[in-house]
């Protein structure tokens, strides 16, 4: 049995409809295609292009979570090449609660067509209704292009996303002239994903083996050339595939053109002094002339950056969570809210980027303590220390925190989908 069909026996998620005894049976599996060397693109340093980081993620990671996040798709699968097992496992280590969903890697073969037929046949034992095949080159789909795909094989035995052609085509002479303008009328640029009935495109990609046809350009190709209807939906120009060094630069350039969601959350916590000898102050204890007034250990710097990161992803703040009222709280250490924060925002998918702190206080003096603090955030929000900002400032005398009645903290957290 393939590592895919002990996956989908073991995973608790599926849907299943088969009898006792037999493979579960899955509605609509993702197969992200990502077995490619990729040479076109130039050497991103990562390995092939599919792994070449895109802001936050790789380029496959990107590819791979409208799948992961749509309710339609049960699980996803990619197929790799044999020795991109280590980049493999970089690229999927930050997706999140969307991992639930991704199935053990399928090894793939010389060329596309040899691949997408690997891992159809590995899922064939696990009898999925319907599969949409996805190049992992193509890191920008969005999830309206997956609802149409999706709905169209409501109609339909195959749907693929296209885009109606723009430009002017001319057929190229011998000598490099130009020999006739070709109509455009009519014609498509196709996209991926392209949707199947499952049982229909594996039978038509087992058709074409048989017949020695290896000249296929996509899978549509293969399921009309077997005699399946096709219907086309409308892509999204965003939706590029990147193919050379020039489409990597492009992408890299612009990330307002891709399906990256980038949210920005902001913090604010106050406590005011009382008699003591030390505060906390961003997960670190600082020797003090006062402690504060607190519920828990107090840590403004700590409870203004899970607000942030609560506030990036809408889910309420730190007091809803942790309540002042709660005895479970009473002197609590405060990275254990921001590690629930963190945790927050694993489950729904995101990323943190980069957080930035700004204690506003007359004392104590927060240099001293600068480079422990951050790399104590950067140690619970498991995130490298250059993406872990810490400002000190005071108010000039003016207020509570100049009159030296307590201290603040403000935060900003950006989060990546």
């Amino acid at each position: 049995m393939t590592n895919v069909a002990k996956t989908f026996q073991t995973n608790e998620t599926y849907h299943r409809t088969s009898t006792p005894g037999m493979a579960p049976h899955f509605s609509t599996v993702a197969l992200i295609v990502a077995a490619g060397r990729g040479t076109r693109a130039g050497d991103s340093g990562a390995g092939p292009k599919q792994y070449a980081a895109l802001g936050s993620l790789t380029v496959l990671a990107h590819a791979l979570m409208p799948f992961l996040k749509h309710p339609g798709i049960s699980h996803a699968v990619v197929v790799i090449h044999r020795d991109d097992r280590a980049h493999y496992a970089a690229a999927v280590a930050d997706l999140g609660s969307g991992r639930s969903k991704l199935l053990e890697p399928i090894v793939g073969s010389a060329t596309r067509q040899l691949s997408v037929l690997a891992g159809l046949q590995a899922l064939a034992k696990c009898s999925p209704g319907r599969v949409l095949i996805h190049d992992a080159a193509r890191p920008f789909v969005s999830t309206a292009i997956i609802d149409r795909v999706l709905a169209a094989l409501d109609r339909a035995p195959g749907a693929i996303a296209a885009l109606p052609l723009g430009d002017t085509l001319k057929r190229a002479a011998a000598d490099g002239g130009i020999a006739a303008t070709v109509p455009r009328d009519g014609l498509w640029r196709a996209q991926t994903p392209q949707g199947f009935c499952f049982a229909d495109i594996y039978a038509a990609h087992q058709a074409a083996r048989a017949a020695d046809r290896a000249d296929f350009t996509d899978d549509a190709a293969i399921a009309e050339w077997h005699g399946l209807r096709v219907q086309l939906v409308p892509g999204e120009a965003a939706n590029i595939k990147l193919t050379t060094a020039e489409d990597m630069l492009m992408a890299a350039a612009t990330p307002n053109g891709s399906s990256l969601d980038i949210r920005t959350g902001q913090g604010f916590d106050v406590h005011r002094f009382k008699d003591g000898d030390h505060v906390w102050l961003c997960g670190m204890r600082v020797p003090h002339t006062h402690g504060v007034e607190a519920h828990s250990d107090g840590d403004v710097g700590l409870h203004a950056l899970t607000d942030a990161l609560l506030g990036a992803i809408a889910d309420g703040d730190i007091g809803q969570h942790f309540r002042n009222t709660d005895p479970r709280w009473r002197g609590a250490s405060s990275d254990q809210f921001l590690a629930d924060a963190v945790r927050r925002v694993a489950e729904r998918g995101g990323r943190i980027s980069n957080v930035d702190v700004t204690v506003l206080c007359e004392a104590p003096t927060i240099a001293p303590h600068r480079e422990a603090m951050r790399a104590r955030m950067a140690e619970i929000l498991h995130i490298d220390i250059g993406r872990v900002a810490l400002q000190a400032t005071t108010t000039e005398q003016l207020g509570f925190a100049g009159r030296r009645e307590g201290l603040a903290a403000m935060a900003i957290a950006t989060v990546v989908f």
